[in-house]
Formats: structure tokens, C-alpha cells, sequence
């Protein structure tokens, strides 16, 4: 059974208030309230005190938010508004000053807020992402198991899939492998992308049919115990590959391979994120790489710490990351590969299985 963390977590957290100068910190964002009392409902407001931490929530989750946070914290249940309890709750106990998630709430959220407290409100730092970004075992475990649920769910695939067939097609079939695994939800849409879309980092999957001998990239990702997995394969479709194909995928191979051994803990984002964009850069495709690096990975599909070029800030042992470089060519098409590692403070530790052979599908 996986360590109870809440409560350690919670008092992490008090003590950054205390650093901050704070008297408490009102939390909107769902997948902060999940991390420190394990609510996973849909509607919540978490104001963490340095005492008497209080859930709110509405009348759908009147039992599930009491199971789910036990005796952690006080949850109170309004049958109208979260936001009138927090009111109610704020006169009775001022909280002078109160935090709140400035990069969460909304124009509208910031005046309910003011408009609750007695004291004085101020948008606080990312503190509950800070100490989200370094993973406990049982969080690194989840995210490990995510991962092979994802690599089991592509390998029934891959042996299915034909030229002719729609991207559609495609990613619905993939979603049913990772559902009939075990996946939770899928912790972001399926990109399914072939020929010149490839060159699409972001594509979104359409009912375009993938042709004999095109690039089909597959960027996907599971989720267990909330935590998520993100993984990107790209293989070519009834035919072998080309010279160009080849020099391309073994480019995006290389950098990958030189970014998973060389990261580290305490290293800068940027040099990180440098180990793969110069192996790419002097194959003369650097401007043909025009993301970062990669992410934090978690209870979200993308948190920090941030892999880029344009981040000097030391990435924290005992994070997870992605791994994915990619090439991108407009009207030809493009190849990524993106794995999840851990930051060992022995080193990195590749979670998905890196399996980045040059497949072509007969």
C-alpha cells in the first residue's frame, strides 16, 4: 500500500506560507487539491491555513469528499455556492494576508476573493507545482506503470494498422488498447498524424488516410493513480525508409539517446535541454526544432520543472521529465520521439522502455 504523504505535504506547505509571509493560500487548481487531500472531484476551493486546513465543495461530492479526505482536513459542503461557504468560512476566521493561485484564477475568481476576505488578498508564487515537481517512490512507481500500460497498448497496435486508414481509425484503436489496459482517461487528446502532418508538433488527429510509405507519428499517454504517462513514437507505414527518411529518424534517435544518458539533477534547464537540440543543430536541422525539450510530468501531463532553452533554473532531483526532440519539415513531414525520465539523484532513470528503433510497418 502507498505511503499516506498528505499530511506531510500539507505541512511543506505551511512552511513555505511561512516563508512567504502568508497567512494561509486559497487553492482552486484540481490537481493541487488532489495532491494534498486526495478530493478528485470536479468542483472544490482548498484554503490551507496554518492551521484547520478547509475543504469546500458542493452537494455531488457531500460523501465522496469526506471519504476521500478522511480526518485531514475540515470539508465543509455548500448546497449553492463554494464561493459564498469561503465567505462564510474567511469572517469567522480571517486570514490576513491570503494567498491565492494568481496563474489560475480568473478576473472573475480574483474579485470573489477579495470580495470573501476581511484582510488583505495577493497572488501567491506557484508553491503547491514546487513541491509537486519532486516525486515521491509511489508517485515515480505510478508513472512507471502509466508507461507500460502505454508501450503494451502501442504494441497491440502497431501489428493492426495498414495504409489507407484514417488517423481516426488509428487513434481509436490505440485508446481502446490503453482503456482495456487499465488507463484512468487519456491525460491528453491522442495525436495521430501522418505524412506532412507529421510536421505538425501539435497536430490534431483527422480523418486523413495515412499512405503507403509515410511518416505516422503517435503521441499519446496513460494514466494510473492520477499520474500520467506521455510518450511519442513515429514509424513508416508499408514501405521502407528512404535516405532522407533514415538521416532524419536517426538524427532525432541521436539526440535523444545523448539528452536521456546526460541529464541530471541540479543541472541548468537550458544545458539540458542543449544535449539534444546541438546533436540536431549539426546535422544542420536546427531550426527544424523549435519546441522545447521537454516537461515535468505528474498528476499533469505537462508541470514543472520546464526543459528550455530559455530556462536557467536547476532541475530538482526526484523529478520526472520528458525526453522528446523532434525534427519537423513543412510539407514532408516530421519524426519525434519523447520517453519519461527520472531525475535519480544517481542519475537518470529511463521509466518508458525507450524502445526507438526505426519501425516500418509491412
Amino acid at each position: 500500500m502507498a505511503a499516506d504523504r498528505r499530511a506531510e505535504r500539507l505541512a511543506a506547505l505551511r512552511a513555505l506560507l511561512e516563508r512567504e509571509a502568508l497567512g494561509g493560500l486559497l487553492i482552486q487548481h484540481l490537481p493541487n487539491i488532489r495532491y494534498l487531500t486526495g478530493f478528485t472531484g470536479s468542483a472544490a476551493l482548498l484554503l490551507v491555513r496554518r492551521s484547520d486546513p478547509v475543504l469546500i465543495s458542493d452537494f455531488r461530492y457531500a460523501a465522496q469528499a469526506p471519504q476521500e479526505a478522511g480526518d485531514l482536513v475540515r470539508v465543509e459542503i455548500d448546497q449553492h455556492s463554494p464561493w459564498q461557504r469561503l465567505k462564510r468560512v474567511l469572517q469567522n476566521t480571517p486570514t490576513d494576508p491570503l494567498g491565492f493561485e494568481g496563474h489560475i484564477a480568473t478576473v472573475r475568481d480574483a474579485e470573489r476573493i477579495s470580495a470573501a476576505s476581511t484582510g488583505r488578498v495577493t497572488p501567491a508564487p506557484e508553491l503547491v507545482e514546487r513541491l509537486r515537481a519532486v516525486k515521491a517512490p509511489e508517485e515515480v512507481a505510478a508513472i512507471r506503470e502509466a508507461a507500460a500500460l502505454a508501450e503494451a497498448a502501442l504494441a497491440a497496435l502497431l501489428p493492426s494498422i495498414r495504409p489507407g486508414e484514417s488517423e481516426l481509425e488509428i487513434g481509436a484503436r490505440l485508446e481502446l488498447e490503453l482503456r482495456l489496459r487499465g488507463s484512468e482517461w487519456h491525460p491528453f487528446p491522442t495525436i495521430v498524424a501522418s505524412g506532412p502532418r507529421a510536421a505538425l508538433p501539435h497536430a490534431r488527429t483527422s480523418d486523413r488516410r495515412v499512405a503507403r510509405g509515410e511518416w505516422l507519428l503517435l503521441d499519446f499517454g496513460a494514466q494510473v493513480g492520477g499520474y500520467c504517462a506521455d510518450i511519442t513514437r513515429t514509424v513508416l507505414v508499408g514501405a521502407a525508409a528512404d535516405a532522407q527518411q533514415r538521416a532524419v529518424y536517426e538524427t532525432v534517435r541521436a539526440a535523444q539517446t545523448r539528452a536521456i544518458q546526460g541529464i541530471r539533477a541540479g543541472q541548468p534547464a537550458r544545458e539540458a535541454d542543449a544535449l539534444a537540440r546541438d546533436v540536431i543543430a549539426q546535422h544542420g536541422f536546427g531550426e527544424a526544432f523549435g519546441h522545447s525539450l521537454g516537461h515535468g510530468l505528474g498528476l499533469e501531463v505537462h508541470e514543472a520543472p520546464r526543459v528550455s532553452p530559455s530556462f536557467e533554473e536547476p532541475l530538482p532531483a526526484h523529478a520526472v521529465v520528458t525526453i522528446e526532440p523532434g525534427i519537423y519539415l513543412q510539407g514532408w513531414g516530421g519524426v519525434r520521439l519523447e520517453d519519461d525520465v527520472y531525475l535519480s539523484p544517481d542519475g537518470p532513470v529511463c521509466l518508458s522502455g525507450n524502445q526507438t528503433e526505426l519501425l516500418e510497418l509491412d
